[in-house]
């Protein structure tokens, strides 16, 4: 990995072995590099699974296999490819990954429709079945890795590794929650981000966990953006070995569902945060709230037009409080809105109500404001209920660097 994003946490945190799941990483050497890319993960019988992916209408065929086998709702292992994302690759692209889950089921004795494949990189290069089997030849026999391996491993442009925890009680049970992420460019998703796994050992019905996983996708995930465009890859899996021992969650009104879907849900808000922290090139880490919209999707959508607008972008990476362009990103949302009932606030500073800018307003705690690496701009649409709230990054020159040359 290059140089940490200057938004990247201090360290990776101390994550806790997950019961019935272990991961393995080794050299399948995808790119010409000498480093760990591919990552194995054998998860226990009875393991769980839940899952949501890209709504890119030219998706990868592992994001096809693995939408084809979430509703099965089992598990046995997990193989992610870094370097080559496999996509738009045609009949060979669907052979490779039947060839990789053919391996994996024979190896472990399970079915291919338990084995979850994701590849993430270049688009458009067949991903090399004899690479592949050697690689997983070599996880077979590898010593387990710890999570900051494994975080590392799925890893491509992304300048450090990222990884989360929470817990939560289930009854009288403590179950634990970990999770590993890649992203940094090509981040506007409409489902999930780039490829984010997560393992508890809590025993929970398929059907309950895809319906938590979805919902907290839909105000985590599905609430970021680095650079507007959508992943042919994009999947977010997760995954429950059962091994902790409680009563096992079946509906939302057993006892502890509560608690283990809002662990889950700041798990998915923790790692979503960490992908726009690594946004390439970004420098600063942008919160964007709208209230008073006509409903909350018309919010949703406001905000993503600000957090999408590269001239909103750029002007936070220079520092500059123009919240013309905020206005400018409202108008163009296409939702209800009324120029002269637009409130806007920089911080804890409003610059802008009824149409113009607040007359005397103190410039000096929006320039402070705009100095530090966590910013805040909040919109009001003055038209009703509707509100919602984004993630994004500032758009540097580091951003046209990283993808000038990405594939050289």
């Amino acid at each position: 990995m290059t140089q940490a994003s200057p938004l990247a946490p201090p360290s990776f945190p101390d994550l806790p072995a997950i019961a019935g799941v272990t991961a393995r990483v080794a050299k399948a050497r995808y790119k010409n590099w000498d480093r760990c890319d591919l990552t194995y993960v054998e998860l226990a019988e009875g393991t769980t699974v839940a899952g949501v992916t890209t709504q890119s209408k030219c998706p990868s065929p592992e994001v096809e296999w693995c939408r084809d086998a979430i509703p099965l709702g089992s598990a046995r292992a997990l193989v992610v490819n870094a370097g080559n994302a496999n996509a738009f690759t045609g009949h060979r692209g669907r052979a490779a990954v039947e060839a990789i889950a053919a391996k994996v089921a024979n190896h472990l004795g399970c079915l291919p429709s338990d084995v979850f494949v994701s590849s993430t990189g270049v688009i458009g290069v067949p991903l090399p079945v004899d690479k592949a089997e050697a690689g997983l030849e070599a996880a077979f026999s590898a010593e387990p890795c710890d999570w900051e391996d494994a975080a590392k491993t799925i890893g491509t442009t992304d300048t450090y590794a990222k990884g989360a925890r929470t817990s939560a009680m289930i009854g009288g049970t403590r179950v634990e929650l970990v999770g590993i992420i890649k992203g940094s460019g090509m981040i506007a998703p409409d489902m999930a981000t780039m490829l984010g796994y997560i393992f508890t050992d809590a025993a929970i019905d398929p059907k309950l966990l895809q319906q938590m996983l979805s919902a907290a996708n839909r105000r985590t995930f599905s609430c970021i953006t680095v650079d507007s465009d959508t992943s042919t890859s994009d999947t977010v899996l997760a995954f429950a070995s059962g091994q902790a021992g409680n009563a096992p969650l079946t509906s939302m009104d057993d006892a502890g569902a509560d608690a283990f879907h809002a662990a889950l849900s700041d798990l998915c808000l923790q790692l979503a945060h960490l992908v726009v922290r690594d946004g390439e090139g970004a420098s600063k880490f942008i919160e964007i709230n709208v209230e008073g919209a006509e409903s909350d999707a018309s919010a949703h959508r406001i905000a993503m037009s600000i957090a999408n607008s590269p001239l909103v972008k750029t002007a936070i990476a220079g520092e500059d409080a123009n919240w013309g362009r905020v206005v400018m990103a409202v108008g163009k949302a296409g939702e209800p809105a009324d120029r002269d009932k637009l409130s806007i606030r920089f911080g804890a500073t409003q610059v802008a109500s009824g149409g113009l800018a607040l007359e005397g307003y103190d410039e000096a705690p929006v320039a402070a404001h705009l100095k530090g690496q966590d910013i805040q701009i909040g919109v009001d649409i003055g038209l009703g209920e509707g509100r919602a709230t984004v993630w994004t990054c500032d758009l540097t020159h580091g951003y046209i660097s990283i993808n000038a040359d990405y594939r050289s």
